[in-house]
């Protein structure tokens, strides 16, 4: 997967400090790091403000708080909460590449603490999230001229990486207030729009939550994936269409969100052990 943080092909190294201009919520530095082998940051390891670290590349080991060493890789990301003592060196053999951003503001340890990305510091394999896609825009906004625009959209793009990271990412608490509800409006989304061939990608974009914490929703409260769940779903539509009327498999196919009806005769068979024309016959 090709990555949104892009500065340049030759660019090793970047460092730059800025003013915040919010109370609330804020972006004092930023920067980026090619490491070398067993590079292990040697400034003040108690920071002063909360900096989040994407990798880029490559891996290494991160701890915080006590917590036992964890190895990271390219697409997890990890924060220094703001007066935690944190530990982070490069891998030996592949080490990481990261950017980082530094972040100020009364409300920001709020926002942290409201997310699961507090229970250990570090979350893995976020590239394919939204929380991911803001905060690749939100760093190359801050290469952009300084102007009143740009501030405007950094601004904007900022608070848009905290409500994905909230969104996708809640704490464990939020979890349980929330969890029931979306598999309800997961489920409803697959009933009322299962025979539009969506996918589980498209439930994952209405209701916002990445594929792990769908995955997570469906296991607690179905006992089964959400691609079997809305398998199931066009399959029941399935032998309804069979038994009751004498659309053609095609079209049958098509009403349930099959773009083939080899496809579809594939999946029905996997899923009721015949053909669709097998089950007609036995049903008639």
């Amino acid at each position: 997967m090709t990555e949104n943080l892009h500065i340049g092909e030759k660019m090793e190294k970047e460092y730059r400090d800025l003013q915040s201009s919010s109370i609330e919520n804020g972006i004092i530095f930023y920067g980026l790091e090619c490491c070398e082998p067993n590079y292990i940051f040697k400034g003040n390891n108690i920071r002063e403000n909360y900096v989040i670290h994407y990798i880029r590349k490559g891996c290494g080991t991160f701890s915080s708080a006590g917590r036992p060493l964890v190895k990271l890789k390219q697409g997890d990301c990890f924060i220094l909460p703001k007066g935690v003592p944190c530990f982070y060196q490069a891998d030996e053999r592949d080490p990481w590449e990261y950017s980082w951003i530094g972040l100020s503001g009364i409300r920001t340890g709020e926002i942290f603490a409201a997310s699961s990305i507090s229970e250990k510091n570090y979350l893995c394999q976020i590239q394919d999230t939204e929380f991911k896609n803001s905060l690749s825009r939100l760093y190359e906004s801050l290469h952009l001229p300084h102007n009143m625009k740009n501030s405007l959209l950094t601004e904007s793009l900022l608070y848009k990486m905290f409500h994905d990271l909230l969104d996708e990412f809640p704490a464990e608490v939020t979890r349980k207030t929330n969890s029931r509800t979306q598999f309800r409006l997961a489920v409803e989304y697959m009933r009322d729009n299962y025979d539009t061939g969506c996918s589980i990608l498209d439930v994952c974009r209405r209701l916002s939550v990445s594929r792990s914490y769908l995955y997570s929703l469906f296991k607690k409260f179905a006992g089964s994936s959400p691609q079997k769940f809305l398998t199931e779903i066009r399959m029941e539509e399935a032998e309804h269409l069979l038994k009751d009327t004498d659309r053609s498999i095609q079209n049958i196919a098509d009403s349930i969100g099959y773009g083939d009806s080899f496809t579809f005769s594939k999946a029905f068979r996997k899923s009721r052990g015949c053909s669709p024309t097998d089950f007609r016959r036995m049903r008639n």
